[in-house]
């Protein structure tokens, strides 16, 4: 009898013929270079036994997910003597903290077989209870980069730590002239006080904080601490350039406080009023009821104007914002003392003198703003490190030590800097990896990841948090402050140092309040231990205005890359959209659409961007709505070129040098010339569809519309038949599905959702969702299963046909929506999948069987969302990617959640609702004999978010928190995407409400 005819065939079975290699070929040829030339192997040629890293680590059945890690058996060890604290297949759980560039989130780390591989956010901690953000999920893969120094250097050669303490301390006998130590801020109070101690050898010492984007201005004007904002309180807020939701300060605890007078509560309808004043379309001002753009020559005269009315009695006038909307905002202002609140992102001291006595003017302090708890996470010193700058290159400076800094990079007088330290006799580095400044160093010490450190912090006042190390040092690299502890000839190690500082804060028995203090991760008894001194700089002498140009540039912090390039070899990082531009892959010039085409530029131009100092960039240009006339914006943080950073070289350019001093603070804004070029740079976003032209896709309200009839804020849909108009949902060619036990649903709230990108980040990591790299995103081939649709309100807003519908307003409204498989009961890709690889839970999960996909995509081509991702490669796994070195590696691999196959090329993905969590949750109730409580299973991206805008649960638990939501909102805010099309989605969102003014 004939063989069966085989209709289908999986990708392994056809990737080594040569008809696959020429399609292939034709299609990705700077990857797969034809008849075997360099780089141009079939993806799995060399190929070992899938389960050989299993076998490698010692790893349970349960790790099988792991099946396409690719390690080649050297030995396999069993546990003779397993250690009391793990169990093969269960996760332990550790308190710790993640501190970056004034982003600060108390976390939990999640360790499966001794290997950290997931943060979430630690519910004991006051100040971080909720969410994470991008930077803090993203930082664990920094933890496994093999660009990481494996050992210190002497004259950038190997060496043994012995060596490196025998000479460093030979060197700080003898040295000559002052010893300066340079870092950016730190809030450990242990760390600063060994710092203090350390330097009081030297008869000239000094400690110079040095923070990129500096809050210099702001602590001068207060007395050298940042004040106790509480946005919660506040029902009218007033944003001048300040991201507090995004990059200013303190994001993380600001968005939880922010959010709380944000959520409509149907009982006792009330809502906080925010206006927002800035250049650049940031976070914050997307989040904004009421959204001005300005140009930076223009924020000193706006500041002075709410000044004058405000304390004055004055009108809000002289400036080029519109005078009555000036006078609503001193009226708002002023009917809510004790309940309003400014604040600023200037770093011009002047400016912030202004602002603070406009708060003391509105009641702000004592109630808005906490005066006996201010913030420490921004300390830095533009005037102590230009000093600094200025001394080493006098020759005055004999020894200066880099700790998490790095001004040969990005300091705006790097050039200065370089030559400064031509003249310092010992330098000493203790950056991760050889950076710009190591690159100058005598020594390189290399400090460890700080998941592998001991440290405590105080971010606030009376809040303080440990970190523990949560794995052995991968690398023979030292903490810093073991360093500092060896060189000043101390037997004690950091650890010890910091249990014997923390005796003057925990009471009674102090082992035991120690070692509480470690388990929950915090201690907010009220007791502080950060020793904090006003900066030593001669008071305000009035402002002094930015200078009015033709073309005002400004730099910013993008919010998951930071400010200092400390994330440039994250590919997590690189490849997480920016909130608003939706763009990946590194900086470029962002310019309005009018000023655009007065200069005849279009998307993706390059421009040449001359700085008032006469150096200058190139970079393609980005048509970014929202953004004042007459300015261009550039992210920092991007133009670095090093072998330790492969990640990072060749994306965008270094913008530091368009800085400016006022007062002795860096602004980071200035007069520039644009001349365009002849070349072309395409800019990768994930999102280039800006409006939803006029469909219900996103929804949106008044407050006061809400107010006056909350059952008449959301568009419901009605389809006409011959009785009359009915929902899509009662005409069905689907029979219904029958929930008995579970109906697991989501409901997505748009008032809270910011758009920070912490649940796309945290899905990222938890699902092992890997990366593609720009070439890829530029073909639409990102591969994150939850996106973040950022929606532009209609050219002018009343848009007079389809093609003005389809360009954003030159002012828009924005909207965050985000986007996931929504798990529909009638789902529209279960019923074209001819394998059946796409089928429906009994408890209403939309699942992919992955082993029976053979990648026909009629799946993602029939659904209306859009949420499907196909696997192109083996992207994990594929060296070719070079993007991919910190994963692509068997130590990269250590970061894989082991409960989440790695699909393999050829594979449709998607979300699974964290089906891995929902079958834990489950495991776990039943071993006790009961239901699981609501709260327990949470997915990844509401545990992420500091918002709680994602709210998961049993629809089939009356008490849960979903269904109370549901029950409530129903018939008020409560709609489904694309209703019409009745698929029925068990993921809910509640329209957004804006409180106009």
């Amino acid at each position: 009898m004939q063989d069966r005819i085989k209709y289908w065939k999986g990708i392994e079975e056809l990737e080594n013929t040569p008809e696959f290699e020429k399609h292939a070929h034709n299609e990705f040829p700077e990857f797969l270079p034809i008849n075997g030339a360099e780089g141009g192997e079939s993806a799995s040629s060399g190929k070992t036994h899938r389960r050989d890293f299993l076998k490698l680590l010692g790893f349970s059945m349960a790790a099988v997910s792991l099946a396409s890690c690719e390690a080649p058996v050297r030995k396999a060890i069993p546990y003779l003597n397993k250690p009391v604290d793990v169990e093969p297949g269960v996760a332990n759980w550790y308190a710790s903290t993640f501190y970056q560039g004034g982003d600060y989130n108390s976390i939990l780390v999640k360790t499966r077989e001794a290997r950290p591989i997931k943060i979430e956010p630690n519910p004991s901690s006051g100040l971080t209870p909720l969410g994470t953000s991008p930077k803090a999920q993203g930082s664990l893969l920094g933890l496994y980069d093999t660009n990481r120094l494996r050992y210190p250097l002497i004259a950038g050669k190997e060496a043994k730590w012995e060596d490196v303490d025998n000479q460093i301390k030979s060197r700080l006998a003898n040295v000559n002239g002052k010893v300066a130590f340079v870092s950016s801020t730190i809030i450990s109070p242990s760390t600063k006080k060994l710092i203090d101690e350390f330097g009081s050898r030297f008869g000239n010492f000094e400690h110079v904080t040095f923070d990129v984007n500096s809050a210099s201005g702001l602590l001068q004007a207060n007395g050298g601490v940042i004040p106790g904002y509480d946005f919660s309180k506040a029902n009218i807020i007033v944003g001048i350039n300040a991201d507090f939701l995004g990059t200013w300060v303190a994001p993380v605890p600001f968005a939880k406080q922010y959010i709380e007078t944000r959520k409509i509560n149907p009982d006792n309808p009330a809502m906080s009023r925010h206006y927002q004043f800035e250049t650049i379309l940031s976070l914050t001002g997307s989040n904004a009821d009421v959204r001005v753009p300005i140009k930076p020559s223009e924020e000193a005269a706006l500041v002075s104007a709410l000044h004058n009315a405000v304390t004055g009695g004055g009108s809000a006038s002289g400036t080029a914002v519109d005078a009555k909307l000036l006078t609503s905002v001193v009226k708002d202002l002023q009917a809510n003392k004790g309940k309003a609140l400014v604040v600023c992102g200037s770093n011009d001291p002047g400016v912030q003198e202004l602002v603070k006595a406009i708060n003391t003017a509105i009641g702000a302090e004592g109630a808005t703003i906490d005066t006996a708890a201010p913030y420490y996470v921004k300390q830095g010193n533009d005037a102590a490190m230009l000093r600094l700058i200025e001394e080493m290159n006098a020759g005055s400076i004999g020894a200066v030590f880099f700790y998490n800094a790095n001004p040969v990079y990005n300091h705006p007088l790097a050039a200065r800097v370089a030559s400064g330290l031509q003249k310092v006799g010992l330098k000493v580095s203790f950056a991760d990896r050889v950076d710009e400044t190591a690159k100058l160093a005598d020594f390189v010490t290399p400090d460890h990841h700080y998941l592998e450190s001991w440290n405590d912090f105080e971010p606030k006042r009376g809040f303080l948090s440990i970190s523990q190390p949560v794995i052995s040092p991968i690398f023979t690299t030292r903490q810093m402050q073991d360093s500092l502890l060896a060189w000043s000839n101390q037997s004690t190690d950091f650890y010890e140092y910091m249990r014997s500082n923390w005796r003057t804060v925990i009471s009674g028995n102090f082992n035991e309040g120690w070692e509480k203090a470690v388990h929950d991760g915090v201690l907010e008894n009220g007791t502080s231990l950060l020793k904090v001194s006003a900066p030593a700089t001669t008071a305000p002498s009035g402002i002094r205005k930015v200078q009015p140009s033709a073309i005002e540039a400004v730099v910013y912090e993008k919010v998951a890359m930071g400010a200092g390039g400390e994330n440039s070899n994250n590919p997590w990082l690189q490849e997480l959209p920016d909130p608003v531009s939706k763009a990946t892959w590194g900086n470029y010039v962002a310019m309005p659409r009018l000023m655009a085409e007065e200069m005849g530029v279009r998307q993706d131009d390059v421009l040449k961007v001359t700085f008032a100092n006469n150096e200058s960039i190139e970079l393609p240009a980005l048509i970014q709505p929202g953004q004042a006339n007459g300015t261009v914006a550039i992210a920092m943080g991007f133009g670095r070129d090093l072998d330790a950073m492969p990640v990072a070289k060749g994306l965008g350019a270094n913008a530091y040098s368009i800085a400016t001093v006022n007062n002795g603070a860096v602004l980071y804004t200035s007069g520039v010339k644009l001349e365009k070029t002849n070349a072309t740079s395409p800019i990768a976003q994930t999102q280039t569809h800006h409006t939803v032209m006029g469909r219900i896709v996103v929804q949106e309200n008044t407050f006061a519309n809400y107010k006056e009839n909350p059952k008449e804020v959301t568009e419901y849909v009605r389809i006409a038949t011959h009785e009359g108009p009915v929902k899509p949902a009662t005409i069905s060619l689907w029979d219904d599905y029958e929930y008995k036990n579970h109906h697991w649903g989501m409901v997505i709230d748009l008032n809270s959702c910011i758009g920070c990108g912490a649940c796309t980040m945290s899905c990222n990591v938890e699902n092992n969702i890997p990366v593609v790299g720009k070439a890829e995103v530029l073909m639409r081939r990102e591969m994150h299963w939850m996106r973040i649709d950022r929606y532009y309100s209609a050219k002018e807003h009343e848009p007079k046909d389809y093609a003005e519908m389809e360009h954003p307003a030159d002012n828009p409204t924005v909207i965050f929506q985000p986007m996931l498989c929504q798990h529909c009961n009638h789902a529209p890709c279960e019923t074209v999948c001819p394998v059946a690889a796409t089928m429906h839970s009994s408890e209403g999960i939309n699942q992919m069987a992955y082993n029976r996909c053979v990648g026909t995509r009629y799946c993602a081509n029939n659904c209306p969302y859009k949420v499907r991702r196909f696997n192109w490669f083996a992207y994990a796994n594929n060296d070719k990617f070079g993007f991919n070195e910190p994963m692509n590696n068997d130590l990269g691999k250590m970061v894989l959640n082991p409960d989440v196959t790695v699909r393999g090329r050829g594979v449709m993905e998607k979300c699974s609702f964290c089906v891995q969590r929902v079958q834990l949750g489950k495991l776990e109730a039943k071993r006790e004999n009961r239901r699981p409580k609501d709260g327990e299973i949470v997915t990844a991206c509401a545990q992420s978010c500091p918002t709680e805008a994602i709210v998961f649960g049993d629809m089939k638990d009356p008490e849960s928190r979903i269904s109370k939501i549901l029950a409530r909102q129903q018939g008020e805010r409560a709609f489904h995407v694309l209703e019409e099309l009745n698929v029925q989605p068990n993921i809910t969102y509640l329209t957004k409400i804006r409180n106009l003014a």
